[in-house]
């Protein structure tokens, strides 16, 4: 059996290793919990990335060149110009007759 000193020996060795995991688990405790912050804020930071892709822009094509239309008030002239030499062709067919 250990004397009494043994057992005194061994029981503040004991405690003096018992207080020194203490501090370790502590200080490792802190640093678990940066690590999760700064895992929190990477996740975060990807997140941010994938929601905004990047668009590539497409060429500018040239543009075509477009006929000129006809104005719309040159149309409505010819029209009744046609009208009144049909009008007028048909005077004179009743004329002849």
């Amino acid at each position: 059996m250990a004397t009494v000193k043994q057992i005194q020996l061994r029981l503040q060795r004991s405690k003096k290793k018992l207080t020194r995991l203490n501090k370790d688990v502590t200080a490792t405790k802190g640093n678990i919990k940066k690590l999760e912050s700064a895992l929190k804020k990477a996740k975060a930071a990807d997140k941010a990335k994938k929601k905004k892709p990047v668009v590539k822009k497409k060429p500018v094509a040239k543009k075509k060149s477009v006929a000129k239309k006809k104005p719309v008030a040159a149309a409505k002239v010819k029209k009744p110009v046609a009208k009144k030499k049909a009008a007028t062709k048909r005077k004179a067919a009743k004329k002849k007759k």
